[in-house]
């Protein structure tokens, strides 16, 4: 499906409004506004500390026309779970009820109340979108900062793999688990439709590349988000219900020879300049093995 599909499939109606205070390129904002259109603007969003805590704005005023509960770094969870208990408890059933984090609030910080949250089976949809690092506080790393990237504490290169999130999830057998990419927003936005569909824990993974922190330019992060998964550095699948299967672009990557190098990945972002081709070729290696593991997977 193309832009056409787009415009056609996507409502006009917008709840994350102009102006508001989001870097140029940023993908955290392009995300939300394609997950708050395919929820109808039925929902209440819950935000850990991260950029959108900015995005949104200061009290009394918004850039979102959905209610929105800014919350502590560890624990936006279990506020989530708390309003989903208070709207059952009240009858209603027609609000999504979404946590939107950074990777630091998701990964590292916020992980012991996701992991809760999954295992009692709250409904709530918990999107994570990934940039990486801790960008709204200087561009340290997180616990999914990739191999070899450049962060202001890693400054030689990060030398440990990035947790793999999604899965991490789905072994709390929760109903609904997915990937997606700013790059790729119908996507995107029919997983967040699905999610909706179902009730319990759901969560999507999204790849939102920062201009800021990955050193790109700022009109390039529709491209390298398209990139990431064009290499196979970020598969697009969903879990439901156990059931794992590849989507879009990512449906015909188990083919290697379909897979651009990784290097066309690398060579867009500041952050991995300094990567030797020593470094490289490790990287190749594991975005190789985990598409062996992905083929697992789908037989």
């Amino acid at each position: 499906m193309g832009t056409r599909d787009l415009f056609k499939i996507v409502p006009k109606e917008e709840y994350l409004l102009p102006g508001n205070p989001s870097c140029p390129g940023c993908p955290a904002s392009l995300g939300l506004r394609y997950v708050l259109k395919a929820l109808d603007g039925k929902a209440i969003l819950v935000i850990p500390a991260c950029c959108t805590s900015i995005i949104i704005g200061p009290y009394p005023h918004s850039s979102v026309k959905v209610p929105v509960l800014n919350m502590a770094f560890a624990a936006a969870a279990a506020a989530a779970t708390g309003i989903s208990e208070a709207l059952e408890l009240r009858g209603i059933n027609d609000v999504h009820v979404v946590v939107w984090a950074g990777d630091g609030g998701t990964s590292d910080i916020g992980l012991q109340a996701l992991s809760g949250a999954a295992e009692r089976g709250n409904n709530i949809i918990y999107i994570c979108y990934d940039n990486e690092a801790y960008m709204n506080t200087g561009i340290q790393r997180s616990g999914l900062t990739p191999y070899g990237a450049w962060t202001t504490t890693t400054i030689k290169g990060k030398r440990e793999l990035k947790k793999d999130m999604p899965m991490i999830v789905a072994m709390h057998k929760v109903p609904y688990v997915a990937t997606a990419s700013v790059g790729f927003p119908l996507d995107l936005y029919q997983k967040v439709k699905k999610a909706s569909r179902y009730r319990g824990f759901k969560y999507i993974h999204l790849l939102a590349p920062c201009p800021y922190g990955w050193r790109f330019p700022a009109d390039k992060t529709v491209e390298v988000a398209k990139l990431a998964v064009k290499t196979g550095m970020w598969p697009l699948y969903e879990i439901e219900e156990g059931r794992f299967r590849l989507t879009g672009p990512s449906s015909s990557l188990i083919d290697p020879s379909r897979r651009l190098p990784v290097i066309e990945y690398l060579k867009v972002q500041g952050r991995f300049r300094h990567l030797s081709e020593k470094d490289v070729r490790d990287i190749q290696r594991f975005v190789d093995e985990m598409w062996r593991r992905i083929e697992e997977l789908i037989k």
